[in-house]
């Protein structure tokens, strides 16, 4: 795969989009910078249990939604390191170029429609 730089400007803006969406669950973790951490959407104590019970429930949406981002995100930033590295466009499983239509629909695909998961 020798065209890369298409692929590299939209891998690259959907980085920063999905690095702007976390920003709005969660944070990066102080002591591991590559991982983030859910945050709830108000930290505040309060007195009454329904009010309680809603920023827990909260807090625990913002951590699915954080762990289907973050997943993304590291897609992501992988097939930036293989643009990187030369291997982009090359099956992470079999060796095989993948499928142009494949890297299309999702430009951080890791592996050709056979190989797929």
């Amino acid at each position: 795969m020798n065209d890369t730089a298409h692929f590299r400007e939209q891998l690259a803006a959907e980085k920063d989009k999905l690095e702007a969406e976390l920003l709005t669950v969660g944070r990066r973790n102080p002591s591991s910078p590559t991982d983030w951490e859910p945050v709830p959407s108000e930290a505040r104590m309060e007195a009454d249990p329904n009010d309680q019970a809603d920023l827990i429930e909260n807090f625990e949406e913002n951590t699915a939604i954080l762990k289907d981002l973050e997943i993304r995100y590291n897609l992501v930033l992988a097939a930036l390191a293989r643009i990187e590295d030369g291997s982009y466009g090359t099956c992470t499983e079999g060796g095989e170029e993948i499928e142009a239509a494949r890297l299309a629909a999702d430009p951080a695909a890791a592996t050709c429609l056979t190989h797929m998961k």
